[in-house]
């Protein structure tokens, strides 16, 4: 089963004792909420970072061409749900936390009612003495910006407003739906010591998967001479050579260099990556590259997030650790719900959410999200199963031909079921014929790379095979 760590922090608020506050912030409206916070005694002693530390991290929850739809058809990437109790943005979020980066701002604008819920909630109550630590800084049209943000660059621009009220002396630009564990200590530290106008953070090993190609040449001394990069081009087994590096879309920025390149070199610019970081490199500014080793994975597709999944039940050099690593834990929203109720249940190499109802039946090789409920005799192989939103009373499922959950004697294999799904009694979805694409959402699923994907609040009726 899985081992959640939570940040469990309260704010005190004089009339009604503890409860959650929100803190979302206008893009071009910048403001201050003095609330103070308990720390709960299990937090590590490293969230208190050092005062002179003046970096703040930039997390970008959203894109606008994301290639895990339909899982992202009402939520962003950075909220979905993974390794059954958390979301990807908490990843990001952790490493920010595990690595005493005691500001950050969580720049989101696509489907992020979900993502600002999440982070709202979860993290911008908490705060590090006066400070929050963490502002959701959302999409909106003022005074000096009118329409959405254009692009990675522009939402940027657009928040500089934030060295009025922080010190800061580096950016730390980070996406928010890659799943890693990275301190960003050591990356700030060789940022640091190269004297870097920008630091990129790079994959120091060979990918045996389809990426995008986005690589850096560096030099003997790690210094980048050269960027390339294809977003339309997928390349197999790409060949990282001595020189060439896979980049990670992290980057350090000195504070005068972003400013610079922003408003004076590049007014225009939309994309951080394709435009701003190669005119860094032909203006001459120093860029230096930071290799890392460690396990990565960018979730930008069905397979990825699946395989992720996957990898989050094994406790290996080559998964995600952060899940069992007691020095670097993975934070997240405190849900209290209640253990997992297992009724002679046979569960193997499975990671189980907290709050299920699994009733006599067989599970193995699965990820088993939060309140999900399987009926007796339901068999679940190599699935990722996000869970439910809220409990159903006993008089609403008696009203629901099909209540939410895996009903009695279904099988299923190899499949990405949404949250708030309902299947019924005795389906099977097994993909018998190794379908490899179908699109079928007007029935509530579809096929990708083999995978069955089950959509979010999608009814599948008993007896149904697919």
């Amino acid at each position: 089963m899985s081992l959640p760590t939570w940040l469990n922090l309260k704010i005190k608020s004089p009339q009604y004792g503890y409860k959650p506050t929100s803190r979302i912030i206008p893009a071009s409206v910048p403001s201050k909420l003095n609330l103070s916070y308990t720390q709960h005694s299990e937090c590590p002693n490293n969230l208190c970072p050092p005062a002179d530390q003046n970096v703040a991290a930039f997390v970008f929850g959203d894109g606008s061409n994301s290639r895990l739809y339909p899982l992202t058809k009402r939520r962003s990437e950075s909220a979905l749900p993974i390794a059954g109790n958390y979301r990807l943005i908490d990843a990001v979020v952790s490493n920010c936390i595990n690595s005493n980066i005691k500001k950050i701002y969580a720049l989101t604008q696509f489907n992020s009612a979900s993502l600002n819920s999440h982070l709202s909630r979860a993290y911008s109550s908490a705060r590090i003495g006066n400070e929050a630590l963490v502002d959701v800084i959302a999409a909106c049209q003022g005074p000096e910006g009118k329409g959405w943000f254009q692009g990675t660059a522009d939402a940027i621009r657009r928040c500089l407003w934030v060295l009025e009220e922080y010190p800061i002396v580096d950016f730390l630009v980070l996406p928010g739906y890659h799943l890693y564990k990275m301190d960003f200590q050591e990356l700030l530290k060789v940022h640091c010591n190269n004297r870097a106008d920008i630091t990129v953070a790079v994959l120091s090993t060979r990918r045996d998967k389809d990426i995008e190609l986005s690589t850096f040449q560096v030099n003997s001394n790690n210094q980048v001479i050269s960027f390339k990069d294809n977003p339309e081009m997928r390349v197999a087994n790409l060949d990282v050579s001595q020189d060439k590096f896979i980049g990670m879309d992290i980057y350090v920025v000195n504070k005068d260099a972003m400013i610079k390149l922003l408003t004076e070199y590049h007014p225009m610019a939309n994309d951080f990556r394709r435009e701003v970081v190669p005119g860094a490199i032909s203006l001459g500014m120093n860029v230096y590259a930071h290799k890392f080793s460690g396990y990565w994975e960018d979730m930008r597709s069905i397979e990825a997030y699946y395989q992720a999944n996957m990898e989050s039940i094994k406790n290996t050099n080559k998964a995600y650790s952060s899940l069992y690593d007691k020095d670097s834990p993975l934070y997240t929203l405190p849900r209290h719900l209640p253990p997992t109720q297992i009724t002679d249940a046979a569960i193997t190499d499975s990671v189980i959410g907290d709050g299920c109802f699994l009733n006599r039946c067989k599970i193995r090789g699965t990820v088993v999200g939060m309140r999900t409920r399987v009926g007796d005799g339901a068999i679940i192989e190599d699935s990722v199963i996000m869970g439910s939103d809220t409990y159903q009373n006993s008089r609403a499922e008696e009203d629901m031909h099909i209540p939410i959950g895996i009903g009695e004697g279904s099988q299923i294999r190899k499949t990405i079921i949404d949250k708030n799904v309902r299947i019924g009694k005795n389906v099977k979805i097994l993909n018998k014929e190794n379908v490899q694409e179908c699109n079928n959402e007007a029935n509530g699923y579809i096929i990708t790379g083999g995978i069955v994907v089950i959509l979010k609040g999608a009814i599948i009726p008993d007896g149904s095979i697919l």
